[in-house]
C-alpha cells in the first residue's frame, strides 16, 4: 500500500450544466415546488430540462432537472433550501 492515495472526487469546472434529482414526496404540486426553488438559484429552466417519475407505489416522486450551476456556494444553497422545506427526502 506504500505511495498510495485516496482517489480524489473529480473537481467540477464551473459553470458547467448540472444535473440533480430531487426526492420528496408525491404531490399534485411537488414538480411546480421544486422547479420554484430551483429557480430561485438557478433561474432559465427549460421544460425540455425536467423529467418527473413517480414511484411504484406512487407514495414518493422524484425531479430530474438540468441546471446552469456556476459554483458549489450555489449548489450548496440550493440543497439546503431544498432540504428546509421538509418536503425534500433526498437531493442527488
Amino acid at each position: 500500500m506504500c505511495g498510495m492515495t485516496e482517489p480524489k472526487a473529480p473537481k467540477i469546472e464551473f459553470p458547467c450544466d448540472y444535473m440533480i434529482k430531487v426526492i420528496g414526496n408525491a404531490a399534485p404540486d411537488f414538480t411546480e415546488f421544486v422547479v420554484s426553488v430551483v429557480e430561485v438559484h438557478a433561474p432559465g429552466i427549460k421544460e425540455s430540462d425536467i423529467s418527473v417519475k413517480d414511484s411504484s407505489k406512487g407514495r414518493f416522486a422524484s425531479v430530474q432537472l438540468i441546471i446552469r450551476a456556476t459554483g458549489e456556494d450555489q449548489l450548496k444553497a440550493l440543497f439546503e433550501d431544498l432540504k428546509a422545506s421538509g418536503r425534500v427526502h433526498m437531493v442527488l
